[in-house]
């Protein structure tokens, strides 16, 4: 079948090169001479103003129409915040064989007078597209002051929950999270780190994309999240921001920033700095009912985690104008965070109803988190006038990390019996852990435009990670007052290493005729594995190839239609630490196991879309994955204790209705609402049981912005989620509720918000989980309900347009996998 696709793309692709046309070419500019990306385009009659062809204005603010009959004619573009422009009438004479280049079109600033207030156009928090979903961070007023994991918690169809380290979209699982287009190699946790410990006010836009391209890694079944941080955009000599926040949930937060971009000469700098401190809280519940044990017992365990987390973000690059095709590019960034957290959990044992013991557990945490990543890139454009084609370029990009994770717990249990007395010395556990990891990355892409209809696409990529982790526990039991008698406990102490190498070569070719467009394309991915235990001396190599086909069809059908239909399929390996078989203790009655026998999970994506004036979306999906990757929970009756590791399950199909429509209620008063239907089934045999479990899912979102009296503008994020289900897991319903108010002051120089997320305090995760002899009831929540106050000054150049210059490095697939 995949040889199939090989050879239908080649024939489809030599068919495509032998045919040429004439066009109608031009730039779309604003009135400060810049390119205006992505303006709306149409050509029309000149006689009667109707619509004859569509297009989108590129990166450079080029467009043009193909095979344009003879007749006379003009050109229209649009843009949110611009006025509409007009070219001059032109005729296409009969028999004509040149492109016809029209003079550059200007748009202007479109401004509109309300209530004594000035609105220019300014894109929603949540802007809905054909084949994702983009989060405005940028502009947001409910989103400043917080992290990137608080902005990602208020997304459509995203559930992130913190305690069970797990990010889904759409209900599915193995979502690849990346910053600026790369992968970032890390562990759930280490993910969930990563960004909490990223201000949001470094942030420009969050893209969930269900069904990426072909230059993305096949990583990611269930789709991609993008966190793309802010550049310089602005063409002015200097200019920047400081940023002060103050927040207050239960315990207080502050944050401050700072950002300076330049452009002397040749050069482009931008560089940042933030300081980000906020204590929070976390609370689990659980119950453990032991039917099989006799007599029947409960196990109730009441855990409360207050937290201090402080992080320093540190971003600078530098892009050089080699000439007028060439660019050189370097991307530094640095994260330095520091956390700690003192808690307890209080366990308390019932036996036919009545109790028998209690056990107080405390907690001192500590993490640190250290990581340093370089990109360099190289840009260049070639002239292809020759054949009429523009937009030939060559990307090339080189990454390195180098990342470290430290955490160090140490664990106190004392034991007392259902009078009270303390039965038992104290039980002490040391967890020093050190996890280190190295990325080495490096790809290129070639654009090659054979005409203006036509388009050949081909990349390649390698990656080299390595791993290595040193987990060290030490054990002893004293009485009050005692010294403790540390002894190294050998049977969970552990050293691990693994390597990882993947190379990747993909090719597209893409043909637009009339309404249609078609891409198809090919992905080659060479993987090369190797883990080894060195405590256990167990090494688990793996070496495999995999061929990843896709297809995109789409037709306009005038100015306000589009359909698209796609097809892919996609892999996902195993999370790092999901393969070390260390044992991690969650508390005293569950711990966590590695599984490094673990196989990659494959899944076939199809997608059918429809959109109205590019706005309002419909689409639909189905999504098989074979050989699931999934936590499973087994339950020792004699003790109590649940181990917790991971599995390949047979199958997950996942079904989604998604539904998204932006509303206008006044002049004041817009909203975009958005819904997502979908159904969940897994089908495994977990322990010679057969495993069954789905569930007919909803989340739904609604965004609303006010334009206010007195120059004020308001903004209110709902959301709802109905329960669902994930692994062996059924979760209760929930959702959030957050409101912005923002004040520009000073004539747009500074800027003062204020927010308050999850007003009602709703976000909180109720679930059960009850499959062989299992019968688990949990409650998973934190700090979330926090009102915030910031205030940004801007200096320089007051009018940041964008040019898009955001920059994807090449290792951000491998980062997010990268174990403890």
């Amino acid at each position: 079948m995949k040889l199939l696709w090989i050879v239908l793309l080649l024939a489809v692709s030599s068919h495509l090169l032998a045919q040429t046309t004439n066009a109608v070419t031009g730039l779309v500019q604003d009135q400060q001479g810049k390119p205006l990306e992505l303006a709306t385009i149409l050509l029309l009659k000149a006689v009667d103003s109707s619509l004859v062809k569509g297009a989108v204005s590129d990166a450079q603010g080029r467009y043009h129409f193909e095979a344009v009959a003879p007749g006379s004619y003009r050109v229209a573009v649009s843009s949110i915040g611009y006025q509409k422009a007009y070219s001059a009438i032109f005729a296409i004479e009969t028999n004509a064989t040149e492109s016809h280049t029209l003079p550059p079109l200007i748009a202007k600033d479109e401004s509109q007078q309300l209530a004594h207030v000035t609105v220019k156009g300014q894109k929603p928090f949540i802007e809905q597209q054909l084949d994702k979903t983009v989060l405005n961070v940028e502009n947001s007023l409910v989103a400043s002051g917080g992290s990137a994991l608080e902005i990602l918690e208020k997304a459509p169809g995203v559930v992130v929950d913190a305690q069970a380290e797990r990010i889904s979209l759409k209900g599915r699982e193995n979502v690849l999270v990346m910053l600026d287009g790369k992968p970032t190699y890390l562990s759930p946790t280490e993910v969930l780190d990563l960004l909490r410990n990223t201000p949001s006010n470094n942030v420009e836009t969050i893209e969930l994309i269900s069904n990426p391209s072909l230059r993305y890694d096949a990583a990611g079944t269930a789709g991609i999240i993008n966190i793309r941080l802010k550049r310089n955009k602005s063409p002015q000599p200097l200019n920047g921001n400081v940023t002060a926040g103050l927040g207050y949930g239960r315990f207080p937060k502050y944050n401050a920033g700072l950002t300076l971009n330049a452009r002397p000469g040749r050069w482009s700098l931008f560089g940042n700095y933030t300081l980000d401190q906020r204590d929070y809280w976390l609370v689990a519940n659980i119950d453990r009912r032991l039917d099989q044990a006799v007599p029947p017992t409960l196990i109730r365990q009441d855990s409360y985690r207050p937290a201090q987390n402080q992080s320093h973000n540190v971003r600078f690059g530098a892009d050089y104008t080699l000439g007028k095709r060439s660019t050189v590019g370097v991307l530094l960034n640095g994260l330095y965070g520091r956390g700690k957290s003192q808690g307890g959990t209080e366990t308390k044992i019932y036996a036919a109803n009545q109790l028998t013991a209690s056990e107080p557990t405390t907690n001192d945490n500590h993490r640190t988190t250290d990581r340093l990543a370089a990109n360099l890139t190289f840009r260049h454009q070639f002239d292809s006038t020759r054949r009429g084609g523009e937009g030939q370029e060559l990307l090339v990009d080189m990454d390195y990390s180098d990342a470290s994770f430290i955490p160090n717990d140490q664990f106190m249990t004392r034991y007392f019996d259902a009078q009270g007395r303390e039965a038992e010395l104290r039980y002490f556990q040391q967890l020093n852990s050190t996890a280190k990891s190295i990325i080495r990355a490096a790809k290129a892409d070639y654009i090659y435009p054979f005409d203006k209809r036509t388009t050949f696409e081909v990349g390649w990529k390698s990656s080299f990670v390595s791993l290595s982790n040193d987990l060290r526990v030490n054990t002893g039991r004293a009485g009050s007052e005692q010294a403790i008698p540390w002894r190294v406990d050998s049977s969970r102490s552990n050293q691990f290493a693994y390597q990882e190498n993947i190379h990747a070569a993909y090719l597209t070719g893409r043909r637009m005729w009339g309404p249609w467009t078609l891409q198809l394309g090919v992905r080659a991915e060479m993987t090369q594995t190797e883990a080894y235990s060195v405590t256990a001396n167990t090494r688990v190599e793996r070496s495999y190839l995999n061929v990843f086909p896709s297809i995109f069809l789409t037709r306009t059908l005038g100015e306000k239609h589009k359909f698209q239909y796609s097809f892919s399929q996609r892999i996902d390996r195993p999370i790092y630490n999901a393969l070390n078989p260390f044992i991690r203790v969650i508390n005293p009655y569950a711990y966590q196991q590695g599984n490094p026998y673990l196989k990659p999970q494959y899944t076939d994506a199809f997608q059918v879309g429809y959109s109205y004036k590019e706005e309002t979306t419909i689409s639909f999906g189905y999504n098989r994955t074979r050989d699931v990757i999934a936590d499973i929970n087994v339950q020792d009756d004699a003790t109590g204790v649940t181990q917790i590791t991971y599995a390949n399950l047979a199958q997950l199909t996942n079904m989604s209705l998604n539904l998204s429509a932006p509303f206008r209620f006044n002049r004041w008063w817009s909203s975009r609402q958005a819904a997502s239907i979908f159904h969940n089934r897994y089908q495994a045999e977990i322990g010679g049981t057969a495993f069954e479990l789905g569930q007919l899912s909803t989340t739904l979102s609604s965004t609303h912005s006010f334009v206010l009296p007195y120059g004020l503008t308001a903004e209110a994020v709902a959301s709802y989620n109905s329960p669902y289900v994930f692994s062996q897991n059924r979760i209760r319903a929930f959702g959030q509720l957050s409101i912005g108010l923002q004040k520009n002051l000073w004539k747009k120089r500074a800027v003062l918000r204020f927010n308050w997320s999850d007003l009602l305090q709703t976000q909180r995760f109720w679930g059960t989980l009850r499959f062989q002899n299992m019968d688990f009831r949990y409650a998973t929540y934190g700090e979330t309900r926090i009102a915030r106050l910031t205030f940004t000054y801007n200096f320089g150049n007051r009018e940041l347009k964008t040019n898009n210059s955001n920059r994807r490095t090449v290792s951000d697939d491998e980062q997010r996998r990268m174990g403890q």
